[in-house]
């Protein structure tokens, strides 16, 4: 297994898109990249921390490969708008990626220049504050409410459209 860190707004939604992708076994949200020793939903939403809103991936290399999680993240964000994704705004929401190796970094600096105008930062991961409780599988939780209706649907339908072939059903015969 090995492990990647995005971020590319508010959490649930990339929770949601990542949790549907084939190899992946663990998703979890959190924290990273910040100055403070913890982080918080309180303290970091208040955009004080440094810290960015995140997803820890642990992924089986041998299904899924380094480039196609890029090609996801950046197919299912806008890397171009700085600090912000839709009506969440602030250092919190940045798109950056927390790179775990040095072929991770290379990966990513390609990708990140292939990409018009992007804003995504790359930074070496050093730390992960995992959310709260009440953040983790949000999306599954909360498919009815608004914010799932409005902003995580268009994501997850984007997503199976664009990158079918990246999906468990896939994989699973389904």
């Amino acid at each position: 297994m090995e492990k990647a860190i995005f971020g590319g707004g508010c959490f649930w939604c990339t929770e949601a898109v990542f949790k549907s992708l084939k190899g992946v076994r663990v998703v979890s949200p959190g924290y990273s990249g910040g100055t403070e020793e913890d982080a918080t939903y309180e303290k970091v939403s208040g955009g004080q921390t440094g810290h960015a809103e995140v997803i820890y991936i642990e992924y089986d290399p041998s299904k899924i490969k380094y480039r196609d999680l890029l090609t996801v993240f950046f197919g299912s964000h806008d890397p171009t708008t700085l600090n912000r994704q839709g009506n969440d705004v602030g250092t919190q929401y940045r798109s950056v990626i927390f790179y775990t190796t040095d072929e991770q970094k290379i990966e990513a600096e390609k990708f990140i220049k292939e990409i018009d105008g992007a804003v995504t930062e790359l930074v070496p991961f050093s730390e992960f504050f995992e959310a709260e409780d009440y953040h983790k599988d949000y999306y599954e939780a909360h498919k009815d409410a608004p914010y799932c209706q409005i902003i995580i649907n268009p994501k997850l339908e984007k997503v199976q459209k664009d990158f079918a072939n990246l999906l468990k059903f896939k994989e699973e015969g389904i």
